[in-house]
C-alpha cells in the first residue's frame, strides 16, 4: 500500500511540475513575441512591394492590427 502511495505522490508531482512548467514557458515564450515580433511594418512594406503593390501607410497599419490580434 505504501508503494502504491509512493507511486501516486510521485506522478502528482510530475503532472503539478509539468503545468508549471506549460505556463512559465508559454509567459516566456508571449513575453518575447511581443519584444520581438516575428514580422515588422518593413517586412510587410517589402512583402506587398515584392508583389507589385505599393502600400500606403493605412495599409501597413491594417495589417499590422491583423498580425497583432493573432498573437
Amino acid at each position: 500500500m505504501e508503494l502504491f502511495l509512493d507511486i501516486l505522490k510521485v506522478l502528482g508531482i510530475l503532472i503539478v511540475g509539468a503545468v508549471i512548467g506549460f505556463f512559465i514557458a508559454r509567459h516566456y515564450m508571449m513575453k518575447y513575441l511581443k519584444k520581438n515580433p516575428p514580422i515588422n511594418e518593413e517586412m510587410i512594406k517589402a512583402l506587398m512591394s515584392q508583389m507589385g503593390r505599393t502600400p500606403s501607410q493605412k495599409q501597413v497599419n491594417q495589417m499590422m492590427k491583423q498580425m497583432e490580434k493573432y498573437m
